[in-house]
């Protein structure tokens, strides 16, 4: 929180904002890279391989879930951004912003890594030779990015606490 002139300033509204978004938007470049373009996997593909019609049709319905999950995610982050920008005692910083939509989109590979890849086991990265290269690889990308939000929301901070605009 930073006081000027009598006045609190609340970040949180916008962090949480941020998140959610991150949340949603990385799980679209999920779904929409990993899934539809490079087609390196679907949500059951580990369990059901898309060898039959019926295995098939069953992907396509979990990975439309998957799509459903992003978009109410996404409808959640612009939700609270909305409400955010109505409030005067919520700083508008670009930093903050960004640095808490690196966050939630570090958050979504962490837990869809963790959840679908090592636990439930439903698909992974790109399956194969090396298939836990590239699950690990996409827990480090998540890793690197909830650090690097982490980061930038510190330095808005610091910023925010000199009184310099981000």
């Amino acid at each position: 929180m930073e006081a000027k002139s009598g006045f609190v300033y609340r970040r949180m509204p916008l962090i949480a904002a941020g998140i959610f978004l991150g949340l949603g938007l990385g799980g679209f470049v999920d779904g929409i890279l990993l899934h539809q373009i490079l087609q390196w996997h679907h949500m059951l593909s580990n369990t059901k391989p898309l060898t039959t019609p019926s295995n098939i049709d069953l992907n396509m319905i979990w990975d439309g879930l998957f799509h459903a999950l992003d978009w109410i995610l996404t409808v959640i982050g612009v939700a609270l951004l909305w409400r955010a920008g109505g409030r005067d005692d919520v700083p508008w910083s670009s930093q903050t912003f960004v640095g808490s939509l690196l966050i939630g989109a570090g958050l979504f590979n962490l837990v869809e890594g963790l959840i679908d890849h090592q636990i439930l086991g439903i698909h992974h990265v790109k399956s194969g030779p090396n298939q836990l290269a590239w699950d690990v690889g996409f827990l480090i990308l998540g890793g690197l990015l909830v650090v690097v939000g982490w980061l930038v929301l510190q330095n808005s901070k610091g910023r925010q606490e000199l009184g310099i605009r981000s």
